[in-house]
């Protein structure tokens, strides 16, 4: 199957999961995750309709951007995003998505203003309370979202998340469920309802964070192909 085959088979399965949660796939932002895909996979998506394309690395974003590969669409910065590595991507993503530490986000701050710009970020939320994941604790996200809003040169657009890894099927909707929760709770006591995505779902269980409130997926696999990552 090409790329453009891929997406109108997740688009297609998108448009299920919506009806299930009584809204329309036109509700439901795709983001296509093109890490290791060169700049015509990127063209190709873009062509095909995905509403924006986001990276994880951001040398390889940088080349990229080179390349004019992100022509015609949205660019997201989905991947851990470094301090000293900051400058390279705001004001290049129209997204960071993120954004999952107090000293990031100030850092994020000071490179915008900077730039004199404001910088559309997703605050991310270490749902699963992992170790080895950044993020903000739940628990902490509301304090987060308090800063962010205080500061002038960023703007926070809702929150993302990455749950653990599935051991069993649908065994992530539990945690899409805590997530969306945590979102309508922030959304509603700080931005007034003004929040617009809430980023969870990815190729393995999208459709289910689209069944428990997810309005934008990132995928990359099932648009994609598989990765080398022997290369």
């Amino acid at each position: 199957m090409t790329i453009t085959e891929h997406i109108a088979a997740v688009r297609r399965e998108m448009a299920e999961a919506a009806r299930e949660s009584g809204r329309s796939e036109r509700d439901i932002f795709l983001v296509g995750a093109s890490k290791m895909n060169d700049a015509a996979a990127c063209q190709e998506a873009i062509a095909a309709g995905v509403n924006a394309l986001g990276e994880n690395r951001v040398q390889e974003m940088t080349a990229k951007l080179a390349q004019n590969a992100y022509d015609g669409a949205p660019l997201h910065f989905i991947g851990h995003l470094q301090r000293n590595k900051v400058r390279q991507v705001v004001g290049k993503a129209a997204l960071i998505q993120s954004i999952g530490s107090e000293a990031l986000l100030r850092e994020v701050e000071k490179e915008a203003a900077r730039q004199q710009l404001v910088q559309d970020i997703l605050l991310e939320v270490n749902i699963g309370g992992e170790e080895a994941k950044s993020g903000f604790a739940p628990e902490e996200t509301e304090a987060a979202a308090v800063l962010a809003r205080e500061l002038p040169h960023v703007r926070v657009r809702g929150l993302m998340t990455i749950p653990p890894v599935e051991t069993v099927p649908h065994g992530n909707l539990v945690y899409f469920e805590k997530m969306h929760r945590l979102y309508v709770d922030i959304n509603g006591k700080i931005y007034d309802n003004k929040l617009e995505y809430i980023s969870m779902g990815m190729s393995g269980d999208f459709a289910d964070a689209i069944r428990a409130g997810s309005n934008m997926v990132r995928v990359g696999t099932a648009i994609f192909g598989a990765r080398d990552y022997t290369k």
